[in-house]
């Protein structure tokens, strides 16, 4: 442990001897994908957000036009100050001046500044272009990307016939074409293989595995939205479905409310979270009418009807991996057929916007899922789906917003918020959810506890204050309870969680923060038998401080400390965990090249101390790997632009472990102490 802090310091004293790359989310966003990641415990796929940001680098919205859906995609704006900014403009009129966004109640100057490079001030620009000239005078994109374990896995492996498990080669392949004009049209495709899938033969004789084709344009006339092909669907407040990305609890206190335009393109390599066919919103007086209609085949493992107690074939669950890489993975592959209807009708005058939705899903066969006691009230059946009222009203300085949902079996589930400004210096939000544990919907992605919202009633409180320049204070508190079994969880339960964060920027150069979060929910107890096992609260604790240092026009310095404290009130079980690492960003000005590199020591008890860390990547990709165990992580990323037109981008990754001599599990192990990840990407933009 000293050694490697040595090193770390060693970095820190080379860097502050060197003569900070523009990174494509915020130290905020990135903490978001932290927490996402470690609720999930896995890393989403989906990289629309970072690519809608990168556009608008080079194609700014102007803020004197932007629509209130337009402004959600900055997810550092709150819904209050989102509806404080639209009131300010319909009442002051156009805004002269970028630096005239100070006089909004409720804009600080962080957030001004973290809008500056997507946004700018102007004149209204005229959009009556025709649809067929949108063709023209856009900025067309073309990205391949290659990665690769450098390590042999075992699914690689030939056995004693010469033959491997995996039966493809191990090197992921990806390629995608896009075309955007301004805000208005995009339309592009997207191939994916992954390591282990065959390329160009055997069961992927047309090349990649996967196959994404999308065109979405916007402000036709009376019509709002067209998109064909692939989209994302997100209605009110996730009760019924959200698919674009949505963050759950974090630091930023006053993001509990979910916002998305209704549909959004979607090009991104995830095989799962998006529909494919028509929507369309289209403008009738007062009134929005959204409508889609999608057909998609979806993997999952199926029962035969002659090996079960059904007379016809079904499915417990859809596969969500997009892997098929054996000859299981491979036959699971678009098994079944999901059609989708739905639509939203929303008012919207004033202050007060109100909308109504309905979705409905029909399956080619019927979803059941396995007899544990937890699962007497999942989804079934072939049809599903429910209807909800949701709304937005905004009271001088208070933002309320709800929704109210109903699936197909008259189940209910209700969430309903707050976002208030109390003081120039205060802000507060409140969350409140009660959802049904017989309550069911695919693709719904609420502001709850639970990775689906069901089972659960809880009411989440945040505050967020600014007692002294350069500081702030934000924390929150959520009390949960579940009202019937979960899995790993025999009984019904309840559940907390609190965290406190510091921020501390006193200049440009200097920012640093200090957090501790601290849940508990209940868990059975593994050394009790079954069939209803013993449960008990187990706390996790977790106390962090990270500062960022931009030592130079050119360098940037990130360094992390973090503990981990599992059950610690049961000396047998209770498990301890930490790490520290430092990062350096290497970026001159006016130079083709800039680099990052990070150096992290992790030492963990075992699983439930893990620690996650957010990491830079190639562009467009983001990686937050769980680490566990005691050992190393170091990575390099480069990035080198050849002309104005072709950019190339390096990334190598590897993990050492002290304690064992095998990573993975399953055809993912390799036998070995070390694991290294090789990213090599390709940018052609014309």
């Amino acid at each position: 442990m000293i050694k490697n802090i040595l090193i770390i310091l060693l970095i820190s004293l080379w860097a502050a001897n060197s003569h900070a790359q523009e990174t494509q989310t915020s130290q905020k966003t990135e903490q978001q994908m932290e927490d996402l990641a470690e609720a999930n415990e896995e890393e989403t796929e989906d990289d629309s957000y970072i690519q809608q940001l990168l556009f608008l680098r080079k194609s700014p919205l102007n803020l004197n036009t932007a629509s209130e859906s337009e402004l959600t995609v900055f997810k550092n704006l709150s819904a209050l100050q989102i509806q404080q900014f639209l009131k300010y403009r319909q009442v002051l009129g156009k805004l002269l001046s970028f630096y005239e966004l100070q006089a909004i109640p409720g804009w600080d100057v962080e957030t001004i500044k973290s809008l500056q490079p997507y946004t700018y001030v102007g004149p209204a620009e005229s959009v009556a272009e025709s649809f067929f000239s949108r063709f023209k005078g856009g900025f067309n994109t073309v990205l391949m990307r290659h990665s690769q374990v450098i390590e042999k896995q075992r699914g690689f492996i030939p056995d004693s016939d010469g033959k491997t498990k995996y039966l493809g080669n191990n090197h992921r392949y990806m390629f995608r074409y896009k075309y955007q004009f301004k805000n208005l049209l995009q339309f592009g495709l997207v191939g994916e293989k992954d390591a282990g899938e065959q390329f160009f033969k055997g069961a992927q004789k047309n090349g990649f595995d996967f196959y994404s084709f999308h065109l979405f344009a916007r402000n036709l006339g009376n019509v709002k939205r067209l998109a064909l092909g692939d989209f994302t669907v997100n209605l009110g407040q996730g009760l019924l479905s959200f698919q674009s990305l949505a963050f759950r609890k974090s630091a930023d206190v006053t993001n509990v409310k979910r916002q998305a335009e209704i549909f959004r393109p979607y090009n991104s390599a995830g095989e799962f979270n998006f529909h494919r066919g028509i929507a369309t919103t289209v403008q009738v007086g007062i009134f929005n009418v959204s409508a889609f209609a999608s057909y998609k085949k979806a993997s999952a493992s199926t029962t035969l009807a002659d090996t079960a107690e059904t007379f016809e074939d079904y499915f417990s669950s859809v596969l969500t991996s997009g892997f098929h890489r054996t000859e299981t993975e491979a036959s699971n592959k678009n098994t079944i057929n999901q059609t989708t209807f739905g639509g939203n009708i929303q008012y919207k005058k004033n202050n007060l916007q109100i909308g109504v939705n309905a979705i409905h899903y029909h399956l080619s066969m019927p979803m059941i899922k396995s007899d544990a006691p937890y699962n007497m009230f999942a989804a079934s059946g072939k049809s599903l789906g429910g209807y909800s009222l949701d709304y937005g009203y905004t009271r001088k300085n208070v933002h309320f917003f709800g929704e109210a949902a109903m699936d197909l079996d008259n189940n209910m589930a209700h969430i309903h918020g707050l976002i208030a400004s109390l003081h120039r210096l205060v802000d507060f939000s409140a969350v409140y959810r009660n959802i049904s544990p017989k309550y069911n919907s695919l693709y719904a992605n609420a502001f709850t506890e639970s990775t689906q919202p069901k089972n659960e009633r809880g009411l989440y409180t945040g505050l967020s204050f600014k007692p002294a320049y350069a500081w702030r204070i934000d924390a929150y508190a959520d009390m949960f309870t579940f009202p019937w079994l979960r899995y790993r969880v025999d009984r019904p339960s309840k559940g907390s969680e609190y965290l406190v964060q510091v921020n501390w920027r006193p200049n440009r150069q200097f920012e640093m923060y200090t957090r501790f979060r601290r849940e508990s929910k209940a868990i059975n107890l593994s050394n009790t038998p079954d069939p209803f096992k013993i449960t008990d609260n187990i706390p996790r604790a977790n106390w962090r401080t990270q500062f960022t240092y931009k030592l130079s026009p050119a360098v940037q310095l990130r360094s992390r400390a973090e503990f981990v404290w599992y059950n610690n009130s049961n000396p047998a079980l209770s498990e301890k965990g930490s790490t520290i690492y430092a990062d350096l960003v290497y970026k001159p000005p006016m130079s083709a090249l800039t680099c990052n590199a990070r150096f992290q020591f992790f030492q963990t008890d075992g699983y439930n101390s893990r620690v996650y860390a957010y990491e830079n990547d190639v562009l467009y990709s983001f990686s937050i790997p769980m680490l566990y165990g005691t050992g190393t992580r170091t990575y390099l990323n480069v990035n080198y632009d050849f002309t104005k037109k072709l950019t190339m981008w390096f990334r190598i990754a590897r993990t050492m472990y002290n304690d064992q001599q095998t990573i993975g599990s399953g055809y993912d192990i390799i036998y070995g102490n070390h694991k290294t990840d090789f990213r090599i990407q390709m940018q052609y933009t014309f």
